[in-house]
């Protein structure tokens, strides 16, 4: 203990100036959003590189579940192809109702936190793929969160498991709109808030996106209605809805990139302004 006494008296000078100009950096960044902005994407830089290399031994380990969920995926769009009509003919993404104007980008899920109120993900892809924040990201089972920040080669998405979230859905047979939030008790459910009474809700009735955003388009999958709540005070509903996605066991994910999205966030912001 003396020991660490007699260095700290003896390099008081030097410490107390890295002291000093830890504090001003802290506060230039906090300060100035040019420079957060590049502290923040140099840490996606940093931390998606060391979740790319535990990922890739962690998916080296786990190459027969992988396979499982992959085969499960062709198995579901095999079934899709075998109703066409004339199955000689594959469907452009064009024809495809509610995804004319619709990109998809392949990524895969390197880091995924599921245990805290705020949690994220880390995806493999980033600018130079052409992800951006707000885009919507989704997997074969339904939604998985919206991307929050990009670097050169990864994206950190806020996940349908943060009580940040908040997300236009709506219950598939009536068309019944509400806001989708995560209430930060369990990671199989989530909770549909704000749905009118005048609804006709059940138990098993399947939620979906409402497509009132550029973020998701209409009819994406979330999960079913697992319990119903009536709150007398505000007459609406509240909705527990088990989610189609294990949110603890993510993959491979496809980032939604709309093809209009600028053109409708520009007229919106001139909207605003006047």
């Amino acid at each position: 203990m003396q020991q660490i006494f007699n260095f700290i008296f003896k390099n008081s000078n030097k410490l107390l100036f890295l002291l000093l100009l830890g504090i001003s950096l802290i506060l230039t960044i906090q300060s100035h959003s040019f420079h957060r902005s590049k502290v923040i994407s140099s840490a996606n830089f940093l931390t998606g590189g060391v979740y790319q290399r535990i990922n890739n031994v962690s998916e080296y380990l786990n190459l027969k579940t992988q396979n499982e969920i992959l085969a499960n995926e062709n198995a579901q769009l095999k079934s899709l192809l075998l109703n066409i009509k004339d199955t000689t003919l594959v469907p452009k993404i064009d024809s495809i109702k509610g995804v004319s104007k619709i990109n998809i980008i392949v990524s895969k899920v390197i880091h995924n936190s599921y245990n805290v109120y705020e949690n994220y993900l880390t995806l493999n892809s980033g600018t130079k793929d052409g992800v951006e924040p707000d885009m919507g990201v989704i997997n074969s089972n339904g939604i998985v969160g919206i991307v929050d920040k990009t670097s050169k080669n990864y994206a950190t998405v806020v996940s349908i498991l943060n009580k940040r979230s908040q997300i236009n859905a709506k219950i598939k047979k009536t068309n019944h709109f509400g806001s989708l939030i995560w209430d930060g008790k369990s990671t199989g459910f989530v909770q549909l808030i704000d749905v009118p009474r005048l609804a006709s809700v059940r138990k098993g009735d399947t939620i979906v996106t409402g497509g009132q955003s550029v973020i998701f388009p209409a009819n994406i999958n979330i999960g079913i209605i697992d319990k119903i709540f009536v709150d007398d005070e505000t007459n609406y509903y509240t909705l527990n809805v088990r989610l189609f996605n294990d949110m603890t066991n993510l993959g491979h994910v496809y980032i939604i990139k709309s093809k209009d999205r600028t053109e409708i966030k520009n007229l919106e912001e001139e909207s605003k302004n006047e």
